[in-house]
């Protein structure tokens, strides 16, 4: 008894730095979605940060911002999806498949 579980901490310890690896991988990959044909565009890392927002200067029209800002968001969105995806997808390939609580 003693050995499996001596051997499933070491397989459990090995997951865990294949996990962090991958973490940090997704932190240096990124993710781009665009609104409004084109006039905002996102980008997201894979760690789910935001960095870069860009609006075409044709977007701006002050008497309608309302139209500005459901494309930002909906550009927000998109690349925040996208960007849950990539880390879904990178994650189960570790886990097997295993939707293990508190993992992305």
């Amino acid at each position: 008894m003693q050995m499996n579980y001596n051997k499933m901490m070491k397989q459990v310890q090995e997951m865990q730095k294949q996990m962090a690896k991958a973490q940090e991988e997704l932190a240096g990959e990124e993710v781009e979605a665009s609104a409004g044909g084109g006039m905002v565009t996102v980008k997201v890392t894979g760690d789910l940060r935001v960095t870069s927002i860009k609006i075409d200067p044709g977007a701006v029209d002050p008497d309608d911002v309302e139209m500005l800002e459901d494309m930002v968001l909906a550009a927000v969105n998109e690349a925040l999806r996208s960007a849950q995806e990539l880390a879904s997808s990178k994650m189960s390939g570790l886990t097997g498949g295993l939707n293990i609580p508190g993992m992305m």
